[in-house]
């Protein structure tokens, strides 16, 4: 099981902050990357006069904070990811998260990236499971199901309807590796774990604590609890 903290940031100077945070306690954080085109919200680093902190990145003048000891996962809620996805690599991102419904090209993605980085697949409450399959089948590396009804917003309520959409899945690929993210907190993950999911992303349950560290470690001690 891992716990994966989610930063929705405005600047770069927030994720500094928040991965500075957390560092300590986890090995994956993930960036949750909106262009308000797939959702209404805007993060970093599609709010003006953000652009030339991206591309100090991109271009590898700047590193993501402490890259050296963090592996990072871009959750790419942008239309059309496949234009952009070059300079997300080059960024230093480890993890790609592609929404489904974001493309007609996630095939193609994973034709030419598939091996370099690690590619996920997100799909939201609505979206009917079969999309998977065909991904699944050629070498998709997981799957992140949204645990809420609208994606893009930190602390929304959690959506049941997940866990049918989880069971489905594991009847068809009982392999596949699992991770939500939305909505999840020190209440649902047991349920979740239960369920077969490997990766909890918390965003709000972590970041909105009275200590980030004491709420990581409870999540931690979540899997010796789990039947």
């Amino acid at each position: 099981m891992e716990i994966i903290p989610a930063i929705m940031p405005k600047d770069f100077e927030e994720i500094t902050a928040k991965v500075e945070a957390v560092r300590h306690f986890v090995k994956t954080i993930q960036i949750d990357i909106m262009d308000g085109k797939l959702t209404h919200p805007l993060s970093w680093p599609y709010f003006p006069g953000q652009e030339e902190s991206f591309e100090k990145v991109a271009s590898g003048e700047v590193g993501l904070p402490y890259w050296k000891d963090i592996d990072y996962e871009a959750d790419l809620m942008v239309q059309n990811p496949e234009e952009d996805f070059g300079e997300w690599v080059s960024a230093g991102f480890h993890r790609m998260i592609v929404h489904v419904e974001s493309t007609s090209k996630f095939r193609d993605i994973l034709e030419e990236w598939k091996g370099v980085v690690e590619i996920g697949a997100a799909i939201n409450i609505d979206t009917d499971n079969d999309v998977l399959f065909p991904l699944v089948e050629e070498g998709l590396d997981f799957v992140q199901f949204m645990g809420i009804a609208t994606i893009g917003y930190q602390g929304s309520p959690f959506d049941s309807r997940v866990f049918g959409k989880i069971e489905s899945l594991l009847k068809m690929y009982p392999k596949v590796i699992i991770s939500v993210d939305g909505g999840v907190n020190l209440e649902n993950a047991p349920l979740l774990l239960n369920a077969g999911v490997s990766r909890l992303v918390a965003g709000s349950a972590i970041f909105g604590s009275e200590s980030v560290e004491m709420t990581i470690d409870e999540f931690k001690k979540l899997e010796t609890k789990t039947i």
